[in-house]
């Protein structure tokens, strides 16, 4: 293997910035900032959304209205595609 081609791997502190849970990870990103967590100073990384913030792992996950929503369709356009009595699809009597 070649040498002084790879990127530093080393541990870090992921930090989510709407819940304040952090987990310690590794990566090749190496920030400025640091934080004290368990004892040690790691430098941190600040993410948007993490498996505590994010509504599939919570289960709070929104549910869709699908049957409203099909529903709602059916009625706009039921009269677009009514026929008048006594006649079939295609003119055929």
């Amino acid at each position: 293997m070649q040498k002084n081609i790879h990127p530093t791997y080393a541990p870090v502190v992921f930090r989510d910035t709407s819940t304040g849970h952090m987990f310690l990870s590794r990566s090749t990103r190496i920030p400025a900032a640091t934080v004290e967590f368990e004892g040690t100073t790691y430098p941190v990384i600040d993410v948007e959304i993490s498996s505590d913030s994010h509504p599939f792992w919570t289960g709070k996950a929104r549910t869709l209205d699908t049957e409203g929503r099909v529903e709602r369709f059916r009625r706009r356009y039921a009269a677009s595609t009514a026929r008048p009595s006594g006649t079939t699809p295609g003119g055929a009597e």
